[in-house]
This record gives structure tokens, C-alpha cells and sequence, in this order.
């Protein structure tokens, strides 16, 4: 384990950081944030999600009638979906060198613009703090903007906070 951050580029070009301890991720405060690389959100993935999670609104899972009716010109992704997708865009963007993490909630979250099916995502992540806890861990809230290839507004922002354990 280190206890400084490493920042790389992979193929993507997405920027990764590699954080060893409680100080390395300290010391990303006030930092630029990471940047994911691109995700897809296909109909097979809202149609996932639907049956995971019961949630069969048409706006998602109809595309004819989400083209007919809709406001949004087709189907939607689901506002939770978007939000489920963050944990795994951090994981692919940083590295946490620690015996365990796991997530531990969310604050102030807004789906701030729709996502049509077959748009590309990515998250920004910020280290907005990070603080000690009991059994040698850290506390650490990440301010996340998701954003939407081609668009200028984020389509969600949330402040995610995790736990882990060095």
C-alpha cells in the first residue's frame, strides 16, 4: 500500500488515481475532480434494471409508446438507474488499495436531465472530505456529476459518501 495517490491515463484516457490511505485521499480535497470513461446506457440496460428493480413505467421500457407519447421524444433511463451507476464508475476510475469499503449513502441527490436511451455517461468525482473513523477508517464524500455526451447540463449530481477501511 502507498500512502500518496498516483494519477495515470489508461487507453481510454480517463484518468485514474490509486489511493493507498486515509491522507492520499485527504489530499485529493479541493483537487480537480477523476473523470470515468464514457458508459453506454442501452434499452437492454433500462430493461435490466425494470425487472431488478419492478419498475415497469413505459417511459423506460415501451420505446413505440415512449416515441408516441413521451416528452422526452423515446424511452428514458430510469433516474435510479443513472444513480446505481455510480459506484461502478468510481471503481473504474480510482483504485483503493484497503482491506474493505462499502458505500455508505448519499446526500442532496437531483436528476437534473433526462437520459434517453443510448446515451453515453460519465462521472466526475471530487473529494469533497474525507474523515477519520473508528477501526481505521476513513469516511470520504465524493461531489459526483454525471453528465451526458453532447450535452451541457449534468444529468444527475450527488454527493456519495463511502467508507473505507486501509
Amino acid at each position: 500500500m502507498t500512502s500518496g495517490a498516483a494519477v495515470s491515463v489508461t487507453d481510454s484516457a480517463a484518468p485514474v488515481a490509486t489511493f493507498g490511505s486515509a491522507a492520499a485521499l485527504r489530499a485529493r480535497v479541493g483537487a480537480e475532480p477523476l473523470v470515468s470513461e464514457w458508459l453506454t446506457v442501452d434499452q437492454a440496460k433500462v430493461d435490466r434494471f425494470a425487472e431488478a428493480t419492478g419498475d415497469h413505467q413505459w417511459i423506460h421500457v415501451d420505446p413505440e409508446r415512449a416515441r408516441r407519447e413521451s416528452p422526452f421524444g423515446g424511452p428514458v433511463a430510469h433516474g435510479f438507474l443513472t444513480l446505481s451507476l455510480i459506484p461502478a464508475l468510481l471503481g473504474k476510475t480510482v483504485v483503493l488499495e484497503q482491506r474493505m469499503g462499502v458505500n455508505y449513502g448519499l446526500n442532496r441527490v437531483r436528476f437534473t436531465s433526462p437520459v434517453p436511451v443510448g446515451s453515453q455517461l460519465r462521472a466526475k468525482f471530487a473529494v469533497e472530505s474525507v474523515e477519520d473513523i473508528d477501526n481505521a477508517g476513513a469516511q470520504v464524500v465524493w461531489a459526483v456529476t454525471v453528465e451526458r455526451q453532447g450535452s451541457d447540463r449534468p444529468v444527475c449530481v450527488a454527493e456519495f459518501i463511502t467508507r473505507h477501511y486501509f
